[in-house]
């Protein structure tokens, strides 16, 4: 069987990514916009109501204006029409904690994502929230997490989850020292250095966190982008306060591996595989998994200081990987369908 696929917004680096991975499979059809009927709201509908499944690579006000416009049409045809039946992804901000849109992570769901498959309108998750929330959440449900905790998460990710101008930045800023026959890191620019942001802890991805992982307060989170293109390592520590019962670091590996158990896109590494993985010993690299679209976690420090680590490409499992992860469940296929995974 074939399915017809409309990602709206195509040309951004999310949904460029999507239409890479649906390009080379032969289950999908993806619909194709003029170029000049892009931002045309009516031709959009069109496209939508035409298509099985719609992925919404927008950002956050074109993601509400589109949703809010196939709502309305969808009043006007009636409960017959196709555009009724019209069924979103949105890879944006603007729905993630909206009641009447299903988050889009079926690791949490102990049905293997059955309220994905029978959703009409599917939040995907940020990028940095992906990897607090699949760290955090197993221990909050196992009772090893306090409820009430406030955690602290730190977030080191490639440039191009910045969106256009930022990729352009830092490609300029490379091509510079291309051209120079140097090293970007040699460079006196800002870019040069990994850059620290969300200063005032106020960033878009919080309220998901919050929402998602099992415990009521959000975390203190500082994300810090580097310059290199993809991949991310997001890095949650576990204070003995924040811990409901003493536990080891096997305790907690333990917990994280049944939860997982079966979940073809997360692997939970045994203790001490950070010491072989990266380049070296005791070091993780932040772009070991670009191009993939599964996630790893480790768990690191000792068992008085309990580190949780994951690691992913914020384009594959922070993004598009999860959008087609959630379409083949909509789709009523194996969620791994398509998907570029690994060991």
């Amino acid at each position: 069987m074939t399915y017809r696929v409309f990602i709206d917004g195509q040309a951004g680096t999310t949904g460029l990514r999507i239409a890479e991975r649906l390009g080379t499979r032969d289950d999908i059809e993806l619909i194709e916009i003029d170029d000049v009927r892009r931002k045309e709201i009516g031709s959009r509908l069109v496209c939508i109501a035409e298509s099985d499944v719609t992925i919404l690579c927008l950002p956050d006000e074109g993601a509400k204006e589109i949703a809010i416009a196939v709502r309305l049409a969808a009043e006007k045809a009636g409960s017959g029409s196709e555009i009724a039946r019209a069924r979103l992804i949105d890879a944006s901000t603007a729905h993630r904690v909206k009641k009447d849109w299903v988050y889009g992570m079926p690791e949490l769901m102990r049905d293997a994502g059955s309220a994905i498959q029978n959703a009409k309108y599917v939040a995907n998750p940020g990028c940095h929230a992906t990897g607090f929330i699949l760290s955090v959440r197993p221990l909050a449900e196992a009772g090893i997490v306090k409820p009430d905790a406030q955690l602290s998460a730190y977030s080191l990710t490639g440039f191009s989850g910045g969106g256009k101008s930022m990729i352009a930045a830092y490609e300029a800023a490379l091509n510079v020292a291309k051209a120079a026959n140097t090293s970007a890191l040699s460079l006196p620019d800002p870019l040069a250095a990994p850059r620290l942001y969300g200063l005032t802890q106020a960033h878009k991805h919080l309220p998901e966190m919050q929402q998602y992982a099992g415990v009521r307060n959000e975390p203190f989170f500082s994300p810090i982008v580097s310059g290199y293109y993809a991949g991310m390592l997001v890095g949650v520590s576990l204070p003995k306060e924040a811990l409901a019962k003493s536990v080891t670091l096997a305790d907690v590996r333990e917990a994280l591996a049944a939860f997982y158990d079966g979940r073809p896109l997360i692997h939970v590494r045994r203790l001490g595989a950070e010491a072989e993985a990266g380049n070296g010993a005791g070091f993780l690299a932040a772009n070991a998994f670009a191009n993939r679209d599964d996630l790893e976690i480790f768990v690191t420090g000792n068992d008085d200081k309990i580190v949780l680590v994951s690691r992913y490409d914020n384009l594959g499992k922070g993004a598009s990987g999860a959008a087609i992860q959630n379409m083949n469940l909509m789709l009523g296929l194996p969620e791994e369908t398509g998907l570029a995974l690994g060991d």
